[in-house]
């Protein structure tokens, strides 16, 4: 906690250097801690070049790729809000589940945005 507060008052390089750092141990702690991430990843691995290959232009590419990175986007959210979720509210409770059921709601969406993407650039 102590990083964050010392974060809050550089400016500058200082600044984006050190939100680097923050992004990179967030990208980490998902990468360690979540399965689904994990998975996720591995999708996106083979997706995106695929992107590139069947995307006939520009658009289409950054739709395709858009479409995988919001997936991963989304995910981290979910894991941000249940570690949150797990550390204030240990005990089972109805907003708790609420929240964490919204969260995966979002994932599901997310995964159905992309499948619609793809379906329609990739056929037409």
């Amino acid at each position: 906690m102590s990083d964050y507060t010392e974060f809050k008052g550089k400016q500058g390089l200082t600044r984006l250097f050190n939100a680097l750092g923050y992004s990179r141990d967030g990208l980490s702690a998902a990468w360690k801690n979540e399965a689904a991430f994990r998975e996720e990843v591995l999708l996106a691995a083979i997706a995106l070049p695929l992107a590139v290959v069947l995307g006939k232009n520009g658009v289409e590419r950054a739709l395709l790729i858009g479409s995988i990175l919001l997936i991963l986007i989304v995910e981290i959210l979910n894991s941000a809000v249940e570690a949150v979720v797990d550390k204030a509210s240990p005990e089972k409770h109805e907003l708790a589940k609420r929240a964490k059921d919204m969260g995966s709601a979002a994932v599901l969406l997310s995964l159905i945005t992309a499948a619609a993407i793809w379906a329609s650039v990739l056929l037409g």
